[in-house]
């Protein structure tokens, strides 16, 4: 599509597409925690690599990232990012063909590694793309459109891939080599066809960007963002600091729960339902982030968003307290419940992290993206806590984190004066 760029209101409609795409692909990793447990017969510990791989990837990928988006800018990076993580999306195919866990692995880093560009590009650009009062509502917004994705792929794709029984090793013994073969095929095939679905839809969402001009920063944003400065000027600013590990924690905490539903949720003590069945409540708990960031968007236009936030996460803490006190409906209710309370938390501390930054932005949003690894580190800490004292009472570490976010919303986030003196300025 040629000639003028598009205003900043129907770009950032463009771009909630790819929050969208993101979220639908981080929540599968949900659905498949319960079903490569089952069939390569693995324990929390070990199936948390799944996450661990998953999220590993902002650590490891978010420097490369922001190198991409200096040399490529945000426009081109967020095409690029959609197209690797394509090629990690197909790479399902030839995992479940064998089927082997480590090329699962490699397919989900592979993955990791294209919506980590598209974490590196999107959310500043998205930040960027208006008046910096309303920064956190309107990445709010977009993120609002993220849940929408995490709430409807349990819902489409993952009775996909739960759609086979899964059959103990023991038992697949004892079946003749023909049924064998036919089951085989069946468990291959209920992860590689949603997976190609994937790919193709990457990809032709990649075009579909290219199609459309989205309009450049201002030129002072620009040449300020290209800028050098070093990761430890950045980090002498307190509020990114702290929001770093605000970061880290959250998305730990977020990632962690998510992790559990499923396995959670079908315990006997808590709600006895079957995998598939569980699932629902997956996308519950998504959804209620989703409807809580449309109302988040609207609240943070009229409520401190610091203030906001620590509010927030005491609510999430109240829940997680009950689920692990109760069982039986209560139980499960406040746990899906806590998704409510999450909506808010990554795009505010994300935007508090980078307030007033000014040409240290972009090295900031690389900081605070790279903090997203703590949803490889709390699920994997969780899932040995949960294979100890049990998968309710390991709920107990996601409430330790939240504990953090309530005292940066409070405290940790106020912008000092030597913060706001440090701040170099940008010439126009």
């Amino acid at each position: 599509m040629s000639g003028r760029p598009l205003s900043n209101r129907t770009a950032i409609a463009v771009l909630t597409m790819i929050f969208f795409t993101w979220g639908a692909l981080t929540s599968l990793n949900d659905v498949l925690i319960p079903h490569l447990k089952a069939v390569f017969e693995m324990n929390y510990a070990q199936t948390m690599l799944i996450q661990f791989t998953f999220f590993s990837t902002y650590l490891l990928m978010s420097v490369p990232a922001g190198k991409v988006v200096a040399v490529a800018g945000y426009k081109r990076s967020i095409v690029i990012g959609l197209c690797v993580a394509g090629i990690g999306a197909l790479t399902f195919f030839p995992a479940a063909k064998i089927p082997s866990y480590p090329l699962f692995l490699f397919a989900l880093f592979v993955l990791a590694s294209g919506i980590t560009l598209l974490q590196v590009s999107a959310n500043p650009y998205i930040a960027l793309l208006g008046d910096s009062q309303t920064a956190s509502s309107r990445l709010t917004l977009a993120q609002a459109l993220n849940s929408a994705g995490h709430t409807l792929a349990p819902l489409l794709i993952g009775p996909l891939i739960l759609s086979v029984t899964v059959i103990g090793a023991a038992d697949l013994a004892l079946m003749p080599e023909a049924q064998q073969t036919a089951y085989r095929v069946a468990q291959a095939e209920s992860v590689q066809l949603p997976y190609l679905g994937i790919a193709a839809g990457l990809f032709l969402l990649a075009v579909f960007v290219v199609l459309f001009r989205l309009p450049a920063l201002t030129e002072a944003t620009e040449r300020a963002d290209h800028q050098r400065h070093t990761f430890a000027e950045v980090l002498r600013h307190r509020h990114l600091r702290w929001g770093v590990v605000g970061i880290f924690v959250y998305v730990g905490a977020e990632v962690a729960i998510g992790s559990f539903l499923i396995n959670y949720i079908s315990d006997p003590r808590i709600g006895a339902l079957d995998e598939a069945t569980a699932t629902r409540y997956v996308a519950w708990y998504w959804g209620l982030a989703m409807a809580g960031r449309f109302v988040g968007s609207f609240l943070l236009r009229r409520i401190e968003p610091r203030v906001l936030l620590g509010v927030f996460a005491i609510g999430a803490m109240v829940l997680l307290s009950t689920t692990i006190l109760t069982e039986g409906h209560v139980a499960v209710w406040s746990v899906v419940a806590i998704g409510l309370f999450n909506s808010i938390m990554f795009p505010t501390i994300f935007t508090l992290g980078i307030d007033g930054l000014g040409p240290m932005t972009s090295k900031a949003s690389s900081l605070l993206v790279m903090a997203i690894v703590g949803g490889a580190v709390v699920p994997l800490l969780q899932g040995l806590l949960a294979d100890r004292i049990g998968v309710q009472l390991a709920f107990v570490l996601p409430l330790v984190c939240y504990a953090f976010v309530a005292w940066y919303g409070f405290n940790g986030a106020r912008r000092t004066h030597a913060d706001v003196e440090a701040v170099p300025v940008t010439q126009a």
